[in-house]
């Protein structure tokens, strides 16, 4: 597999239907019903659970459960408070990034549909040069085209509709991969394509694998938390993204040296079990998967810290993809290092033998 592309067009066709449609923290059932189609035909049963987290499961009647999981939901906003004169100010769902948002056109989600709106600002030529103040939080608002409450009001628009952006898919000299939401949905993807994989090439594994699209990660682990109780996993290989540090304005002697198209990054961190990130890195080497680097401290800020200290604890490691712009609406991978991290995670579920404990003192 080392040499072989296995992005086909069946596999570009639902990344590009999956990317486009929003998901936003608390709101993913959309996606999660987009990823199960695809996943169908490559596992026996699905569960899900209150919250919308979603998992294909293969052998299913298997004691041994193995757990690959990605995060499904993307950053947004929450309409907060409309203003007398119909302007609507905001508060965050997840991480958004209030320095992009000036001049962003914008998604409300309402009951009666999408109700399209712009961030304004004001226009160079009117801003007091000597007082220049930038976006916050605070000063950010939405139009959309309407004079007073009322009017929005009766466009469908209220306090706590969710706002997404509309930013699509697309490609960039032929490998990079850019929109909104990548992170973290192409972890979606690529276990879902591990899945594929596996049934394509009748691979026959010696345990449960539980194929987990997790919600609300970017508000703090949450759908994590839940569905790792459900499955109780002897073992999780957990897939999210990180910071490519090569572009400027940003210190690689606090942030590491990342780069994209330069492999799958493996974490070091006090929740990364050794044994098992042991076997992963064992499995890049043999497998020539080119791979990269990260240390992090104290906490790897990704749905690995819930499944690492639940149930007593779980053997869990960290693959990431390299990603440039985290938390824009151009967020940028390579296509080399999707189809790694997706041969990697698979490659290693095949050195995965029933019953393993990792155990530091066997």
């Amino acid at each position: 597999m080392a040499n072989k592309s296995i992005l086909n067009k069946k596999s570009m066709d639902f990344l590009e239907k999956y990317l486009n449609n929003a998901s936003p923290t608390g709101y993913e059932w959309d996606g999660q019903k987009l990823w199960m189609e695809y996943l169908k035909p490559y596992v026996d049963e699905f569960i899900t659970d209150t919250y919308g987290s979603a998992v294909g499961i293969i052998n299913p009647n298997s004691k041994y459960k193995v757990v690959i999981e990605g995060h499904a939901d993307e950053i947004s906003w929450y309409v907060n408070y409309i203003s007398d004169d119909g302007l609507i100010y905001v508060i965050r769902n997840g991480g958004s990034d209030h320095q992009i948002a000036p001049s962003k056109v914008v998604n409300i989600h309402t009951k009666k549909g999408i109700v399209k709106g712009v961030f304004g600002w004001p226009a160079i030529h009117t801003r007091n040069k000597a007082k220049e103040v930038g976006p916050k939080p605070d000063n950010i608002f939405i139009d959309c085209g309407c004079n007073t409450k009322a009017d929005v009001e009766a466009l469908g628009v209220h306090v706590g509709c969710v706002i997404t952006y509309p930013d699509e898919f697309h490609i960039l000299n032929g490998d990079k991969f850019v929109c909104r939401a990548l992170d973290n949905r192409m972890g979606g993807f690529m276990i879902a394509e591990v899945a594929r994989l596996l049934k394509e090439n009748k691979k026959n594994l010696p345990f449960g694998l539980y194929i987990v699209n997790a919600v609300q990660e970017e508000i703090g682990l949450r759908g994590a938390e839940m569905i790792t109780q459900k499955i109780k996993p002897n073992v999780a290989i957990v897939t999210d993204v990180t910071h490519d540090t090569t572009t400027p304005m940003i210190e690689k002697k606090t942030q590491g040296d990342l780069q994209i198209g330069a492999g799958p990054v493996i974490a070091y961190a006090p929740a990364v079990q050794q044994k098992l990130r042991d076997l992963i890195t064992d499995t890049a080497d043999a497998k020539n998967i080119p791979f990269q680097r990260n240390a992090l401290s104290r906490a790897t800020g990704t749905d690995t810290d819930a499944f690492a200290y639940s149930n007593g604890g779980v053997a869990s490691a960290l693959i990431s993809l390299p990603l440039r712009y985290m938390h824009t609406t151009v967020e940028m991978v390579h296509r080399d290092d999707v189809e790694n991290v997706i041969k990697l995670i698979y490659e290693t579920l095949l050195n995965i033998k029933d019953g393993d404990t990792f155990s530091y003192f066997e």
